[in-house]
């Protein structure tokens, strides 16, 4: 049986989709207090054990919720290496699969992701975006220097969800 992530005895599993998403969206407010009044230093030690406990519970290819539902950032580097193994001149790949959103940055045209398969694999993992390979932010200072990006991301993921709800759980 996994282990319980909340103090209540439900993992991840017992908590279905609707009532995780439901849960962080009435925690909103706390989540947006406890980021802008933690003691940054306390949390940073905690985030890389969270993480972890969190990823023990959570398959990431049963979700893919930020595949479907977010574009990472493509920056030049990943440009570069992904039109490379695309055998794509970058030109042709910035063409084909993405666009510049509002603030300069290049996004993928679709959602989902056009990279992302039927079964949830990403057709380019080894070679993805550095912010894919970053996502969900939940084992780095991110996760604080950013609230407004990771309250977006515990609406959709669930590993946010879990870190956010052991941080409140502990009033760091």
């Amino acid at each position: 049986m996994a282990k319980p992530l909340f103090s209540n005895g439900f993992t991840i599993e017992t908590l279905d989709k609707m009532q995780w998403k439901r849960r962080s969206a009435e925690h909103q407010k706390q989540y947006k207090h406890f980021l802008k009044a933690a003691d940054k230093n306390k949390v940073l030690k905690q985030l890389p054990n969270l993480h972890e406990e969190a990823f023990s519970q959570i398959d990431c290819l049963q979700c893919a919720a930020c595949c479907k539902n977010y574009s990472p950032r493509f920056k030049t580097p990943d440009i570069k290496r992904i039109s490379k193994l695309m055998r794509m001149k970058e030109s042709a790949f910035i063409d084909t699969y993405l666009n510049l959103d509002t603030e300069g940055d290049y996004v993928v045209k679709t959602t989902p992701c056009p990279f992302l398969g039927a079964d949830n694999f990403c057709s380019i993992y080894d070679d993805r975006p550095s912010d894919c390979q970053r996502f969900p932010y939940t084992d780095e200072d991110v996760i604080l220097k950013r609230p407004q990006l990771t309250l977006k991301n515990s609406e959709f993921c669930p590993a946010v969800f879990v870190v956010m709800e052991k941080l409140l759980a502990a009033g760091t």
